[in-house]
C-alpha cells in the first residue's frame, strides 16, 4: 500500500520545451563563465576540447539511455530516480536515488554560489572602500531564501516561467560574447592560435575536469520534471537530446572564442575573462552569469524535492513518520512542499562552505556514479533482451557500455580514495535499505536477464564450435536418475565431487508416475529440499525433477534431454545401497540402453560408514582395463580436486600376473614419461595376483580403509551370469566406483 499517491502527468501539462529550457539553461550554467576561460587558458585549445568531448562521451550515452527508458514505460514523478528503480528494483534504485537526491539538493548550493561571482566588481568596490572583503554569504543566503519562498509559494509553474525569461537573458549573452573581439586590439587572432592552441599541463586535465564536469550533467535536469509533463516519453527524449547537443555545440564554440580572444595567461588569471571579450561584456557577461546560475539553481530547487518525495513514496526510509511527510503533497498538483524545505537546508549548509571548486567536486563523484547507473541500466537491458523492453527510442548497447566504463574510470582518475568512498557509501546505502525492504527487487533480479541472455548465448556458440569427441580435451558431463534423493545423499556428494572444477554434473531426482497437478507439487517440494541441501555444501551441481512411469523411461528421457551446461552429456551414473543388493538388477536391466547412445557408465555402490577423505582413493586397473584405464585415472583426479579430498591421495594399483610385471611396469614408465598420465610412479604400485587369491579378495585386503575405491568393468561382463556376483563381491570395502568406458580416453 503507497503512502500517497504519486504525481502523475495527468497533473500537469508542461510540454518538451521546459525540458528543453531547463537542461541547457543548467548545462550553460556557472561553470561556462567562471571556469573555461581557465580550462583553456590551462590545458590550451585542444585539452579543453578534450575535456568537452570526454564529459559528453558520458553524458550522451547517459542522455540516450534516460530517452530509452522513459519511452519504454510510463515515466512519473521522480526522474532518473522513477528510471533507475524501476528497471534496477526498489533497493538498487533507492540506493542510487539517494546520491542522486544529494547531488541535486548541493547542486543548489553550488549555482547560488557561483551566483555571487556576477557580485564581483561589488565586493571588490566594497574592499577598495573599506578595506576589509565583504563575504561571499551575504548574497548567496539571501538569493537561497528568496528562491526558496518562490518555489515554496508559486510552485513549478512560476519557477518554468521564469526559465524562459533567464534562457532569453543567457541567450544574448553568448551572442555578445561569440560578437566581441579579442581583448588586445593590437594582436589578431592568429597571434592567440599560435599561443593557444595546444594541450598544456597534462597532469592537471583530471583535476580540471572534476571542477567542470557540473557544467555536462545539467543535460539531465529536465527530466526531473518528469512528473508535471503532459507526455513524458515524447518530452524527456526530445528534450533532453536537444539540450545535450545543443550544449555540446555552444561549448565547443566557447572554447574556440576563449583560444583566439586572449592571451594564455589573462585566460588564466581572470575567471571573468568572457566580460572583457564580449561586446558589453561589463554589463550582460555578469547578467548571464546571474540569469545561468539562478535558472540553474531553480532547476534542481524545482527537481531534488521531488526526488525526495518519489523516494519517500516508495517508503525508502525506515521511519514510517518521515516517509509520510515527506510524500505529501500541496494543492492539486501535488507540491513537494515539505521535501522541498528539507532540501532547502542541505543547500543552505553547502551555501555556508562558499567553495565553488570543493562543492563542483563532490557533485561530480555523485552524478558520475548516477550516470553510470543509468548507462549500465541501458546496457543491461539491451543485452538481457526482456520481453517487456520495447522502448519507442533506441540507443546502442555499446553506447551503454561505454558510458558506464568512462564513468568508472573518470571517477578513479579523478581520485582513487573518494571513488572508494563513494562505492563504499554506497554499497552501506543499499545494505541499510535492504535491511528495512526485504521483499523488494533487490541486485539478483538485475543480471538476470542478461545472464540468461549470455547464457543461451555461450550455448548456441558451444553447440556451432563444437568438435568431434576425439578432437576435444575430455571433461565429464554426467547425469544421474535416482528416486532415493532424501533417504541418501552419498551420490550427490559424488555428482558435485566430479561437478566442481573440471566438469558439470546434472542429477535427476525421479518421481515415479504420471504427469499430473500432485506429481508436479511433489517435484517442486522435493526439488525445494534438494536445493537447500546443497546450498549449504556449496555445490555447482544442477538439480533437477522428472516424472516418468518407470525407472527405464526416466533414464531414456534424461539421456536425451540436452545438457545445460551447454556440452552433450557424456556419462550416466547409476547408484545402488549396498545393503540393498537386489537394487544392481534394474541397473544392469538398462546398461544396454545407455550404451546404445554410447555414454561411459559408472555405477556407485554406497555403503553405510561416512566417507574416510583421509585414506584417499584407490584406483585399480587390470589387463582387461585398456579401455577403461585413462578414464579411471582421470576420474580420480577430477574427484580429488573437490576441497573435501584435499587431504587425500591418489593410489594406483595395477595388477599383473607375475610373468607380466616387468612389461606391464615398462610400459607404464614410457607413458608416464611421454606426460599421457598425469602421475608419478610414486603414485603406483605394481601387484602381482597370488595365485590362491582372487581379485575380489586382493582389492578388499589393500582397499579395506580407502576413502573410495574406483575398479574398471567390461561390458560384456553385464550379460555375464556373474555380473550381479561382481557388483557385490566387495562387502568390507567403503564405496566404490565402477568404470566402463565407451571409447579410450587420452591423457595429454
Amino acid at each position: 500500500m503507497k503512502l500517497t499517491k504519486k504525481p502523475t502527468a495527468a497533473n500537469s501539462g508542461f510540454g518538451t520545451l521546459p525540458v528543453f529550457f531547463t537542461a541547457i539553461s543548467t548545462v550553460l550554467g556557472a561553470v561556462l563563465f567562471l571556469r573555461f576561460g581557465y580550462a583553456t587558458g590551462t590545458l590550451g585549445f585542444w585539452g579543453a576540447i578534450l575535456l568537452v568531448i570526454l564529459g559528453h562521451l558520458i553524458t550522451v550515452p547517459t542522455a540516450l539511455a534516460i530517452s530509452e527508458i522513459a519511452t519504454n514505460k510510463r515515466v512519473e514523478g521522480g526522474g532518473e530516480y522513477f528510471i533507475i528503480s524501476r528497471s534496477f528494483g526498489l533497493k538498487i534504485g533507492s540506493t542510487i536515488g539517494i546520491t542522486l537526491y544529494l547531488s541535486q539538493a548541493i547542486s543548489v548550493a553550488f549555482y547560488i554560489i557561483a551566483f555571487t561571482e556576477a557580485f564581483t566588481p561589488l565586493f571588490n568596490w566594497w574592499t577598495g572602500c573599506f578595506g576589509f572583503a565583504l563575504p561571499r554569504q551575504v548574497i548567496s543566503i539571501p538569493t537561497a531564501v528568496i528562491l526558496s519562498l518562490i518555489i515554496l509559494r508559486k510552485g513549478t509553474g512560476t519557477g518554468v516561467k521564469a526559465l524562459y525569461i533567464i534562457s532569453v537573458v543567457l541567450a544574448v549573452s553568448l551572442i555578445c560574447f561569440f560578437a566581441g573581439k579579442p581583448i588586445d586590439a593590437t594582436e589578431d587572432a592568429a597571434f592567440f592560435v599560435n599561443h593557444n592552441f595546444g594541450f598544456f599541463n597534462r597532469e592537471k586535465f583530471f583535476v580540471l575536469f572534476a571542477i567542470c564536469f557540473p557544467a555536462f550533467t545539467g543535460m539531465t535536469a529536465g527530466v526531473g520534471l518528469s512528473g508535471d509533463l503532459k507526455d513524458p516519453g515524447k518530452s524527456i527524449p526530445l528534450g533532453t537530446m536537444g539540450g545535450t547537443l545543443t550544449g555540446l555545440i555552444i561549448y565547443i564554440l566557447v572554447v574556440w572564442k576563449l583560444a583566439v580572444s586572449a592571451p594564455q595567461a589573462d585566460l588564466i588569471e581572470d575567471q571573468l575573462i568572457m566580460s572583457r571579450i564580449a561586446f558589453w561584456g561589463a554589463l550582460v557577461i555578469p547578467l548571464g552569469l546571474a540569469a545561468c546560475t539562478l535558472s540553474s539553481a531553480l532547476g534542481f530547487m524545482m527537481i531534488s524535492p521531488r526526488t525526495l518525495q518519489a523516494l519517500a513514496c516508495d517508503r525508502t526510509f525506515p521511519f514510517k513518520r518521515a516517509n509520510i511527510l515527506l510524500a505529501r503533497g500541496k494543492g492539486k498538483t501535488r507540491e513537494p512542499f515539505n521535501a522541498s524545505l528539507v532540501s532547502i537546508v542541505i543547500a543552505l549548509v553547502f551555501i555556508l562552505i562558499g567553495n565553488v571548486d570543493m562543492v563542483a567536486e563532490i557533485i561530480s563523484m555523485f552524478f558520475l556514479i548516477t550516470y553510470g547507473s543509468l548507462c549500465l541500466i541501458s546496457f543491461l537491458n539491451h543485452f538481457g533482451s526482456p520481453p517487456s523492453y520495447r522502448p519507442r527510442f533506441k540507443s546502442k548497447w555499446y553506447f551503454s557500455l561505454g558510458g558506464f566504463l568512462l564513468s568508472v574510470w573518470v571517477m578513479f582518475m579523478i581520485s582513487p580514495l573518494y571513488t572508494i568512498i563513494s562505492y563504499i557509501l554506497i554499497i552501506a546505502i543499499y545494505l541499510y535499505i535492504e535491511h528495512y525492504n526485504k521483499d523488494q527487487k533487490g541486485l539478483m533480479n538485475i543480471f538476470k536477464g542478461a545472464i540468461f541472455q549470455l547464457n543461451r548465448k555461450l550455448h548456441v556458440y558451444i553447440q556451432k564450435k563444437r568438435s568431434n569427441a576425439e578432437d576435444e580435451d575430455w571433461r565429464p558431463a554426467a547425469i544421474c536418475i535416482s528416486s532415493n534423493s532424501l533417504e541418501r545423499d552419498k551420490v550427490l556428494d559424488l555428482m558435485k565431487w566430479m561437478s566442481h572444477q573440471y566438469g558439470f554434473g546434472t542429477y535427476f531426482h525421479h518421481i515415479e508416475g504420471y504427469y499430473s497437478k500432485q506429481t508436479y507439487a511433489d517435484s517442486q517440494e522435493v526439488l525445494r529440499q534438494l536445493i537447500d541441501r546443497q546450498k549449504e555444501k556449496e555445490s555447482t551441481l544442477y538439480i533437477d525433477t522428472m516424472i516418468s512411469p518407470s525407472y527405464t523411461s526416466a533414464i531414456a528421457q534424461a539421456i536425451q534431454t540436452p545438457s545445460i551446461s551447454g556440452m552433450e552429456n557424456n556419462m550416466v551414473v547409476f547408484e545402488f545401497d549396498r545393503n540393498h543388493p537386489e537394487e544392481i538388477t534394474r541397473i544392469l536391466e538398462n546398461v544396454k540402453l545407455v550404451k546404445a547412445g554410447n555414454f561411459d557408465i559408472c555405477i556407485f555402490a554406497a555403503s553405510t560408514p561416512p566417507v574416510r577423505f583421509r585414506n584417499g582413493i584407490h584406483i585399480w586397473i587390470r589387463t582387461t582395463d585398456a579401455m577403461n584405464a585413462n578414464l579411471m585415472i582421470l576420474l580420480g583426479y577430477i574427484i580429488m580436486s573437490h576441497p573435501d579430498w584435499q587431504k587425500s591421495q591418489l593410489k594406483i594399483f595395477n595388477i599383473c600376473q607375475s610373468e607380466q610385471h616387468e612389461e606391464a611396469k615398462r610400459e607404464l614408465e614410457e607413458r608416464i614419461n611421454s606426460g599421457r598420465l598425469p602421475i608419478t610412479l610414486t603414485n603406483i604400485e605394481m601387484v602381482q595376483l597370488p595365485e590362491n587369491q582372487t581379485i575380489s579378495e586382493l582389492i578388499t585386503e589393500r582397499s579395506r580403509h580407502a576413502g573410495l575405491t574406483i575398479i574398471g568393468f567390461r561390458e560384456e561382463m553385464i550379460k555375464h551370469e556373474s555380473a550381479l556376483r561382481f557388483f557385490t563381491d566387495f562387502p568390507a570395502i567403503g564405496d566404490i566406483l565402477f568404470v566402463n568406458a565407451s571409447l579410450s580416453k587420452e591423457i595429454d
